[in-house]
Order: C-alpha cells, then structure tokens, then sequence
C-alpha cells in the first residue's frame, strides 16, 4: 500500500491535511494522484492483457519456453501496428511480476582438462595469431552445443590463422582424443593441406594414428 493509499482510505476518518503531514507527502501530489485512478485502473488492464499474450508466446512452441523478453518483445511486435507495439522494457517488467522467465538452456560444461602427467608443450606460435599465407598457422579450440534434450555435443576446430576460414572440425557426444584428432585429420586433407603449426586448446599429447605431430603445438 502506497502513503497515497494510506490517506485515500482514512480521508473520512481523519483530516487530509493531517495526514499528508503524518506520512509526508504533498496534498497537491495526493490529488493528482487520485485524479489519475481512472488511467491507472486502465494500464492495469492493459498490462493483465498484454501478459496474458506473454504467456500465450512462451506456451505457443516448445522452444518458446527459452525466450526472454527481447525474444518476447520481437514476437509481439512482429506485424502488429505502430500503435500496438510494446517496449522491451514494458515487457521485462511484467515478466519480473508474473514470474514468467525464459528456460535457461545453457550449462556450464568444462571443455579443458589439463592432465597432470602429459608434459607441458610449449606455445610455437607464441600467441601470434596472424600468417602472410595459407596453410602456414592454425588455431582450434573446442566448444560444447547444449541440446534441447539434455544431452551435450562437443564441437573441435581448426581455423587458418591467414584466411580464418574454417580448415577443418569435428562434432561428437564426447571430449576424447579421437575428437580432436578428426579435426586435424580433416584440416590435413590435400586441399587444405596444412605444412606450417598450429596451436590447439586441447590436452591431448597423442592421437591413434601415434604421438601428435611436431606441426602441432598442444596446450594444455
């Protein structure tokens, strides 16, 4: 209950200008507050509304349920009329009151795990990550992609450092040395043949064609 409230509801019990001194607030504010009951009255129709359409965008699509309020704002503005359209903000606040939250899909999945027995291998591009060729530097790294259902899909790169087009990746339910060592397989083809180093972000020392090459700079 705003002061406002307070002094609207006991206004026939105690005097007006008592109260406004008591809970100190402007007689003049109290007025015009009470003269704006009929706007208010109508924005909280608009915003029971308006949230109602919020939860008919989350519950409209399986994958709706991730969206926040940006998500959610774009979808209500899709199409609708200059007139219609709501603020991001607008939307984030009846959120926030309607405990209406997007699913957070992403987890936090450890993508290097350096092994205390593998011999540290020194850094051969010595963090210059910039080649006057192709096919003469390259850098990877491995990332994680969360599903819908629950799983997770790692993900390894190859990139060349001079043309940072993609040379060569692998994807797969697991973060063993095979997966790395399919990126490097691919990047190895002949059109993307590789002569010069690379730098990876992975912890393996060794693939199962043998030990990694010495092109290959291993970090752990």
């Amino acid at each position: 209950m705003t002061r406002f409230q307070f002094v609207a509801d006991h206004r026939n019990a105690f005097e007006v200008k008592r109260m406004c001194q008591l809970v100190d607030v402007c007689r003049s504010a109290l007025y015009a507050w009470a003269a704006a009951a009929d706007a208010r009255t109508a924005r909280q129709a608009a915003d029971e509304q308006l949230a109602d359409r919020i939860r008919a965008v989350h519950a409209a699509e399986p994958e709706n349920r991730a969206y926040g309020a940006p998500r959610v704002t774009a979808e209500l503005n899709d199409g609708a009329d200059p007139a219609d359209r709501v603020n991001h903000k607008r939307v984030a606040r009846l959120m926030a009151e309607h405990r209406i939250a997007g699913i957070r899909l992403r987890r936090r999945v450890r993508t290097t795990i350096p092994e205390p027995a593998d011999e540290q291998v020194p850094d051969r591009l010595e963090r210059d990550f910039i080649a006057d060729a192709p096919n003469v530097n390259y850098v990877g790294d491995i990332t994680y992609l969360p599903c819908v259902d629950g799983s997770t899909l790692y993900l390894a790169t190859v990139i060349d450092c001079s043309s940072r087009r993609l040379a060569g990746w692998s994807i797969a339910d697991h973060m063993r040395t095979e997966l790395v060592a399919d990126a490097l397989l691919a990047a190895a083809r002949p059109a993307a043949a590789w002569p010069g180093r690379s730098s990876t972000a992975t912890t393996a020392t060794s693939t199962p064609l043998g030990p990694t090459p010495p092109c290959v700079t291993v970090s752990g």
